[in-house]
């Protein structure tokens, strides 16, 4: 009775310090005024985001997921998930019966949904740290996890991308797991977890698959302790991966297998690898020995190896492995979350501390941890998916989001042993040594020093005016755009998003891998000539052509084609057949098309 009662009283004081860390950062972000939302820093996903929960509350159907305003008539099915767009939209439709105002509850949601995301990522990064590491880790945990969550920004206002919820969903599951052997139902939510955020996007499909086979080697080695973990973790993946398939994908579509989001392929993988650990871990013949533990698994393993290249062989190519060349250069070559570590170590190499400092660290820690013994259960855990963290940010940057969360874990047990130590001493170098250990485990500190050094090696880049929009990032400016009459409007990609959001017109161009069509038509009015953009607007009914001087992706392409239409317009050469319609010096340069006759 006594450790139940302790245990819920832990997790009482766990919620309630990362309600606290939650509140601090609200009231930072509060005092700021709540800075993202009328400036959404070039975050197309954020934006988009909106415009699919409005349309879904506008009466778009639940399993419709076009985007009707972007792309060649007739828009283009997005790969995101509803179950990102459900509690967002019903957020802003409470919000409005509260305020009955529909702005404002739009406000509302952007600033409540990642804030509660926050809170529950602390709540479930601070539990994992008193599992991994005592009571002692649970403050180091929410003081350096919560400072590394709120200057990543990926829990700012605004931010109503999946990759917040992925996180929150992903240190679930592995905090559920750690506390499994004392939790009766910790592992069967550990598995709801982890099939939710696999069905959220498939960029978490390493993380899924380090946690599956951890629990399957924690059963090999240990089936007494570890026998109804994997059964009940199975069970939950496969009945949540069963649950999500039939509410978010139209039974039209259950034989149709999408490598980039969640259909009947991952659903089908996800179904034979938890009924099969499930049957595995009840299954008395199968899970009676090592030996045969080990072999019924590879057996399984095999099993959805031949499912995967017998039905869905093309799952099995890079993500971007079919798009279009000259996508790639000008679009997927310039994202800067998709560069490797390899190419932060050329272009930007004062940022690769920001985002590997301390996950390096803590994978140092954890290698002299397994050096000196003592290995644990929560140590292979956190291990896995520290490393596989680090990898996935080693060929893309925006992997450095989960291993610095992961990192997170070892960091605040390190920092717990050498308060403790601190505390039995009076010694001024493990005071000190306290000291350093903080500072080297806190990655905003890794963030500054990055920053630091990359305006002291900065080579004369002009600092910019403030004031001034430059890269057109700002709501206020597309407010002119917002007030004209709907139509088709000609732009950049970068500025997709953004116009549909702050307006009601529709555009070709958006950072989106499905949506080729339209930005490949895009790239051919920019960097053909006048004439050929002309044809294209004469043959799309274009009414606007908006032009951004200082976006990174103008310059990209009037340095690819400085003869094309785009570099005629920034040089001043406007044909007759466009007239300005923008007030002077404003970031953002609107043509009208003239109507011919």
């Amino acid at each position: 009775m006594g450790t139940a009662e302790n245990g819920a009283a832990t997790w009482k004081s766990d919620l309630m310090l990362a309600l606290l860390a939650a509140l601090l950062a609200f009231a930072l972000d509060a005092w700021t005024g709540f800075g993202p939302l009328t400036d959404a820093g070039g975050d197309n996903d954020n934006l988009l985001r909106l415009v699919e929960v409005r349309d879904l509350l506008a009466g778009q159907g639940w399993f419709d997921l076009h985007q009707y305003r972007m792309g060649l008539e007739g828009g283009f099915v997005m790969h995101w998930s509803r179950l990102v767009d459900a509690p967002i939209a019903a957020i802003v439709l409470a919000a409005s019966v509260l305020t009955g105002s529909r702005p404002l509850a739009e406000d509302v949601a952007q600033v409540l949904w990642p804030a509660l995301l926050f809170w529950s990522t602390l709540f479930f990064t601070a539990r994992a740290a008193r599992s991994f590491g005592g009571g002692g880790a649970v403050l180091p945990a929410i003081l350096i996890g919560g400072a590394g969550y709120h200057v990543m920004g990926i829990y700012a206002p605004g931010a109503l991308d999946h990759h917040n919820a992925q996180l929150m969903l992903t240190m679930a599951s592995l905090a559920l797991l750690i506390e499994a052997p004392a939790r009766r139902w910790a592992a069967l939510l550990s598995g709801f977890c982890a099939a939710l955020t696999l069905a959220v996007g498939v960029e978490t499909v390493p993380y899924v698959a380090a946690i599956g086979v951890c629990v399957s080697l924690l059963f090999v080695a240990d089936a007494g302790g570890e026998r109804a973990i994997a059964r009940d973790f199975g069970l939950g993946f496969a009945g949540v991966a069963a649950l999500v398939f039939v509410t978010t994908v139209p039974p039209s579509a259950w034989g149709v297998a999408q490598c980039d989001a969640f259909s009947a392929a991952q659903f089908l993988v996800a179904a034979v690898a938890g009924i099969g650990l499930a049957a595995i871990a009840s299954i008395e013949p199968a899970a009676r020995g090592w030996q045969r533990r080990l072999a019924s698994l590879a057996a399984l393993g095999a099993v959805l190896g031949v499912v995967v290249a017998a039905l869905f062989p093309h799952c099995l190519a890079a993500p971007y492995a079919n798009l279009d060349p000259r996508l790639k250069e000008l679009w997927l070559d310039h994202i800067d979350e998709a560069q490797s570590l390899f190419t932060l170590l050329v272009r930007n190499p004062a940022r690769v501390a920001a985002r590997y400092g301390t996950p390096l660290v803590a994978i140092i820690l954890m290698t002299l941890r397994f050096r000196r013994g003592g290995w644990r259960r929560q140590d292979s855990l956190v291990a896995a998916l520290l490393v596989v963290a680090f990898v996935v940010g080693a060929w893309q940057v925006r992997g450095t989001t989960f291993s610095i969360a992961f990192a997170v874990i070892p960091l605040s047990a390190w920092i717990a042993k050498w308060r403790a130590r601190a505390e039995t001493s009076s010694s001024l170098g493990v005071a000190l040594r306290l000291a350093a250990v903080w500072l080297v485990s806190i990655n905003p500190v890794w963030t500054g020093v990055a920053a630091a050094a990359s305006v002291a090696f900065d080579k004369g880049t002009a600092v910019a005016d403030g004031a001034m929009d430059k890269t057109c990032q700002k709501k206020a400016s597309f407010a002119p755009l917002g007030g004209m009459t709907g139509t088709t409007v000609l732009t950049i990609s970068n500025l997709g998003a953004p116009v549909l959001a702050y307006s009601g017109h529709r555009v070709f161009a958006g950072p989106y891998h499905r949506n080729v069509a339209g930005n490949l038509l895009a790239l051919d009015a920019f960097l053909g000539s006048a004439d050929d953009a002309r044809a294209i607007v004469e043959a799309h009914r274009v009414g606007l052509v908006a032009v951004c001087p200082g976006n990174v992706e103008t310059l990209t392409l009037t340095r690819k084609a400085p003869q094309g239409f785009l570099a005629g317009l920034l040089s001043g050469s406007v044909p007759d057949w466009l007239e300005l319609v923008s007030e002077k010096g404003s970031p953002i340069e609107l043509y009208r098309v003239r109507q011919a006759g």
